[in-house]
């Protein structure tokens, strides 16, 4: 094998090992469904009223308080994230830090495997 042809073999086998550690290869993450509620200005018995999906952006700290992540769900108020295995909190944004209003959540993400999470925001209908 000439020099240059392993030369090429060796470059392309350490790009692909950099993907190893990439977060594209995690296992480990958070799946999050989001929704806003009451939706009725008026709940009445017998008639529903459910909450609603809610395109929200939320934000993930570590247990010292510093960002991790930011990321937005879709339409459906759902997402996926890649996260490392630990301890989170899950700081859901409001607009201009007003309603709609959610929590804080902490939360355990475990080694290969997705930590699921519902938020729900209150609307501030009563």
């Amino acid at each position: 094998m000439s020099k240059k042809l392993l030369f090429l073999f060796m470059l392309i086998l350490a790009a692909c090992g950099q993907g190893l550690n990439s977060p594209e290869s995690l296992t480990s993450g958070l799946e999050v469904q989001v929704f806003v509620g009451p939706m009725c200005p008026v709940v009445q018995e017998g008639v529903e009223c459910p909450d609603q999906p809610y395109q929200a952006t939320l934000t993930v700290l570590n247990m010292d308080g510093k960002e991790t992540l930011q990321f937005e769900t879709d339409e459906e108020g759902r997402s996926l994230v890649n996260l490392p295995p630990g301890d989170y909190i899950l700081r859901p944004e409001s607009p201009q830090g007003s309603l709609p209003y959610a929590d804080e959540q902490n939360f355990t993400v475990l080694a290969d495997q997705i930590t699921q999470l519902i938020v729900v925001y209150d609307s501030g209908i009563r």
